[in-house]
């Protein structure tokens, strides 16, 4: 059963590729997936591209084209939840669209054909990595960049929102959580493709689960280290974390 990792930047899966065996690219629909194996799994690797059309297309090339039997999204986000800081792990529960409005046709955010607002991610897959995670910060202990991180990071599990824009200055994330929590949605962390991938995998019955490491509060200091932040700590965390998660499937 083929694993199917993504993200959406190359640095993010930088040390995943470097470590795969038996590597065999492929060209199609004008992406590049890499096949192989890591700790006797097979896998495939694939850059989903950035926003939710991107993300769809190779979510549904890795499904259609490579039979992946489950789909694990890694990469980074904003933190717009209370206590959600640079350098903490968010794996989401389930995703929002926060760009999406068809109203009056249905509810605000809900995606038209589907039963409600929120898209689940799988909650075996789901768990499995959260304990990746956990197994990763313990294990890690202090040993992270104190220049990049004011606190030993922390694994938070909840809702994620996705969205065709980057969330970069406080006014717009804090509207943004503002509105959804009134509705009852407390939104941890804001990014641009995961909730498409959740859609395309509710539509196949194929296994979602996603983890981001918080680059930023989705503020005006959004741009601030952030290439530092995915080169010296994403990437890091991305690395550790699918092979945890490798080891216990």
């Amino acid at each position: 059963m083929t694993t199917a990792i993504l993200s959406a930047l190359p640095e993010e899966q930088s040390g995943l590729l470097g470590s795969l065996e038996q590597a065999r690219r492929v060209a199609h629909a004008g992406r590049a997936f890499w096949l192989g194996t890591l700790h006797g799994q097979p896998v495939v690797l694939a850059l989903s591209g950035m926003g939710k059309v991107a993300a769809a297309t190779t979510a549904t090339a890795l499904i259609e084209r490579f039979g992946a039997a489950r789909i694990v999204f890694t990469g980074v986000a904003g933190g717009v939840g209370e206590g959600v800081q640079v350098g903490d792990v968010v794996v989401a529960q389930d995703y929002v669209q926060h760009d999406m409005d068809a109203t009056p046709l249905c509810a605000r955010w809900q995606v038209p054909g589907y039963s409600a607002v929120r898209l689940p991610c799988d909650t075996t897959l789901t768990a499995m990595i959260s304990g990746a995670v956990s197994a990763y910060l313990q294990s890690a202990g202090g040993h992270f960049d104190s220049e990049l991180l004011a606190q030993p990071p922390r694994l938070h599990q909840g809702l994620v929102a996705s969205g065709d824009q980057f969330v970069s200055c406080a006014q717009a994330a804090g509207a943004l959580r503002a509105d959804l929590l009134a509705a009852g949605h407390d939104v941890l962390a804001v990014e641009m493709e995961g909730a498409a991938v959740a859609q395309v995998c509710v539509d196949y019955g194929v296994p979602f689960a996603a983890v981001r490491a918080i680059s930023d509060r989705a503020d005006d200091d959004a741009h601030v280290d952030f290439h530092r932040f995915i080169q010296s700590v994403a990437s890091r965390y991305a690395d550790h974390i699918v092979r945890g998660l490798l080891r216990v499937l």
